[in-house]
């Protein structure tokens, strides 16, 4: 289906193209979000008799959301939930979960549709996120999704995620552990040994003497 578009839209273009798009993607999203018209020769027409108070809204639209990417710029969100020790997450966060924890701690309304998400976070850690509050403003910031505020504050200054080693590791840990426990014991005993061999000669040495 042939569209013209109101609005820039990422990946497709820019105000007043005429593109081909899906059908489904045309009726779903860009016709009933008012981002694009059929095109027809009477839409044509409209654009080009509206494009001068489309244009002025949509300068209007880029200014707001400009002065709300600041407030949200290079912002780390701070996600609490349960995980299991590994670091899997008991369900997921997804698009509506960041705009809710964008909204209660940066005060700025963001839509679902403005995250730039491909399939929600199923794990403890730090993840970049992308936000577009309008065509044209793109927003970077990062989220931290941890079991506790306390994890949040250890993630944040490591990078990592707080969670317990692979199983397979910590049995290999408590192997290495305690083949050093059973080297550093036999090394004791060697010197215990060695010290009572040199008691031995010095005190026949002293009997003798």
């Amino acid at each position: 289906m042939d569209v013209i578009l109101l609005e820039k839209v990422n990946k497709l273009g820019k105000m007043g193209e005429v593109v081909t798009v899906r059908a489904g993607y045309a009726r779903n999203y860009l016709l009933p979000q008012k981002k694009a018209l059929r095109a027809t020769d009477e839409n044509m027409a409209y654009f080009q008799n509206q494009r001068s108070t489309l244009e002025k809204v949509n300068a209007d639209k880029r200014s707001v959301a400009e002065k709300e990417a600041k407030k949200v710029e290079g912002k780390t969100l701070i996600i609490i939930r349960q995980a299991s020790e590994a670091g899997q997450l008991y369900g997921s966060v997804a698009s509506r979960d960041i705009a809710d924890a964008i909204l209660a701690d940066c005060g700025v309304t963001v839509e679902r549709n403005m995250v730039d998400l491909n399939q929600n976070f199923k794990t403890l850690g730090l993840f970049p996120v992308v936000l577009h509050l309008h065509p044209e403003v793109e927003v970077n910031l990062t989220l931290n999704i941890a079991r506790t505020r306390e994890e949040a504050d250890i993630q944040q200054k490591t990078g990592k995620p707080v969670v317990a080693m692979d199983e397979r590791l910590e049995r290999a840990q408590a192997r290495a552990d305690a083949q050093q426990a059973k080297s550093d014991a036999a090394d004791a005993a060697d010197e215990a040994a060695e010290g009572s061999e040199a008691e031995g000669t010095a005190a026949n040495e002293e009997a003798a003497a």
